[in-house]
């Protein structure tokens, strides 16, 4: 059973593309949005990630960090990021631990999860959204509940 609404954050450090440390401590005191995704540079992984990189400035005018993570390796993450011009910090999940850790179900019974959590200030997390085949939908749901936690 995955982390659901009311649970912590697990602790966790993770690399992401530019080497740097990424860790559930870091983000104490900030709203966090993180996003698990399949795969870089798949068409859906793409359109959601762009999505958020399009409304990031909402975001930042909500306090909330945003961090994408999946098990791709950082060569691959950095491409990406490049590519598409991405702001935020991407997770390697190596061999998909963080996901595991968190308990992000398999779509279909085999591709990686689409899961985005919305985590408050005290490393609690306040909301799930779960949608494999609508990327961008994710961006909206945690924009629509980080204004209605936050008002």
């Amino acid at each position: 059973m995955g982390l659901g609404i009311g649970d912590r954050l697990p602790n966790f450090s993770v690399e992401d593309q530019n080497g740097d440390q990424r860790s559930s401590e870091s983000v104490q005191g900030r709203w966090l949005v993180l996003f698990f995704y399949p795969k870089d540079d798949t068409p859906g992984c793409t359109a959601e990630a762009c999505s958020f990189r399009d409304n990031s400035s909402n975001f930042a005018a909500l306090n909330a960090e945003i961090w994408g993570v999946s098990g791709d390796d950082a060569v691959s993450h950095r491409r990406f990021a490049e590519r598409h011009t991405l702001s935020f910090p991407l997770l390697c999940d190596r061999n998909n631990a963080l996901r595991r850790q968190m308990g992000v179900p398999k779509a279909l019974g085999m591709l990686p999860g689409r899961v985005t959590y919305v985590v408050d200030p005290t490393g609690v997390i306040r909301h799930t959204f779960s949608n494999l085949l609508d990327g961008p939908a994710h961006v909206r749901e945690a924009e629509r509940v980080l204004k209605e936690l936050q008002s």
